[in-house]
């Protein structure tokens, strides 16, 4: 399957710490990841994604060898957040073994998103 290009500048900018994930490797990638997993649910269309986009990207530096951070797109991988019950984005999600242990929803400071994850990294 072949995706449209993306757009200069935007969230998926070749610059960005954090992986893709698509709904096919969701499995490999996030559920059976021996690190914790904090992903990021976002859309092209959505301004605070991009917003927040920096901030996904700092924790992926921050926490590099401690936490696998990714960004799954909405739109072209709509399967798992219609599990996870996502309907508003940024969504962002931390999952230890497999298991979701902290869900913010909403563009929120990066200091929000760090004490999750610290919190939970323990």
């Amino acid at each position: 399957m072949t995706h449209p290009a993306r757009i200069p500048g935007t969230h998926t900018a070749n610059m960005s710490q954090a992986a893709e994930v698509t709904d096919s490797q969701w499995e490999s990638a996030v559920l059976e990841s021996d690190l914790p997993v904090f992903v990021d649910f976002w859309a092209e269309w959505c301004a605070p994604c991009r917003a927040m986009g920096p901030y996904v990207d700092k924790l992926a530096l921050e926490y590099n060898g401690r936490l696998k951070v990714l960004k799954l797109n909405t739109q072209d991988n709509p399967e798992v957040p219609a599990r996870y019950g996502i309907i508003a984005m940024p969504t962002f999600l931390l999952l230890k073994k497999g298991e979701v242990v902290k869900q913010i929803v909403g563009a929120v400071p990066y200091d929000a998103l760090k004490k999750a994850v610290d919190t939970n990294l323990k």
